[in-house]
């Protein structure tokens, strides 16, 4: 008999399932950690494939059709069975010598914190190769085959995934020397307006507000960046005061290349995850490598 190409992804059953579950494609995205476009498109793509709809949607509600309950089912048993496949090739390749373990996290923090540990890592733990995806955008770790993840913010009640905080550091208002001489030092917030500032927009189109101890502060921002490290370089360069994660900042402090500004208004320090997917098996390498960051984490103890 021949087979029959239905031309379906476990990508794709892994979206269905999550708005299904969430009851709606906004709060799938949230939990997979992608967009509600892209959750929408994964769908749309996934009933072009089967050739049935399975989704009613409405403006107010989604609904699952007649042919979306009978394959409600086959899905989740299509979804474990994949991820059953994965778990036990990635712990047989543990058999080996070592293996590649995937990794993502965002451009200041791959520069500033990873990049320096890579050389003590190939010593300490030379069967362990380390693919890093270093992007400012939240990525789908089931669907780019990723194995860790470093993010900030709470990340309770994610499913499916494990989250352990592997450091915290506050967001600070830096900026140079050189750019303060001859100007007012700002004593408050309302004084930022009368600077130069460099932001941050986030990979959704919005600039991100500046957190302090009361709240937030929107930035009327001269310099706007969507990669923190290219704005942190800028102001490093004179180009006003931006706010960074304390990590990025760390050693400009200490050299005084950098100085804070407004440091009794911190706000409270943000927790930095590891986050890997729930499994059954982790690999050998993964768990490694996990131990290995969590008994070098940044030292920030001089400035917090």
């Amino acid at each position: 008999m021949a087979a029959i190409d239905v031309g379906v992804s476990v990508p794709q059953l892994r979206c269905f399932l999550a708005v299904v579950d969430a009851g709606s494609v906004a709060e799938a995205g949230r939990r997979l950690g992608m967009s509600a476009a892209s959750v929408s498109k994964a769908i749309t793509r996934l009933e072009d494939g089967a050739g049935v709809r399975l989704l009613h949607r409405s403006t107010h509600a989604i609904s699952l059709t007649d042919a979306g309950e009978a394959l409600l089912d086959p899905a989740r048993e299509a979804v474990r069975a994949a991820e059953a496949f994965a778990e036990t090739a990635a712990h047989a390749s543990d058999r080996g010598d070592g293996g590649i373990v995937r990794l993502t996290a965002a451009t200041g923090m791959v520069r500033h914190v990873l990049a320096p540990l890579v050389g003590e890592l190939a010593r300490v733990h030379p069967d362990i190769r380390v693919d890093i995806r270093v992007t400012n955008r939240v990525l789908d770790l089931a669907e780019g085959g990723i194995d860790l993840a470093i993010r900030s913010g709470p990340f309770d009640g994610l499913p499916g995934h494990i989250a352990q905080t592997w450091f915290a550091a506050p967001w600070v208002l830096c900026a140079t020397p050189d750019y303060l001489a001859g100007r007012a030092r700002p004593a408050s917030l309302r004084d930022l307006d009368g600077h130069d500032l460099v932001a941050f927009r986030s990979g959704s189109g919005r600039v991100l507000p500046w957190p302090h101890r009361d709240g937030s502060y929107e930035p009327k921002a001269r310099f706007t960046f969507d990669d923190g490290d290219a704005g942190f370089s800028a102001m490093l360069a004179g180009a006003g005061i931006a706010c960074t994660p304390l990590y990025l900042a760390a050693a400009s402090l200490r050299s005084g290349a950098a100085v804070e500004v407004l440091a009794p208004l911190r706000a409270e320090p943000v927790p930095i995850s590891l986050l890997r997917r729930e499994r059954r098996l982790t690999p050998g390498r993964l768990t490694k490598l996990i131990a290995f960051l969590n008994t070098r984490a940044p030292d920030l103890s001089d400035l917090l």
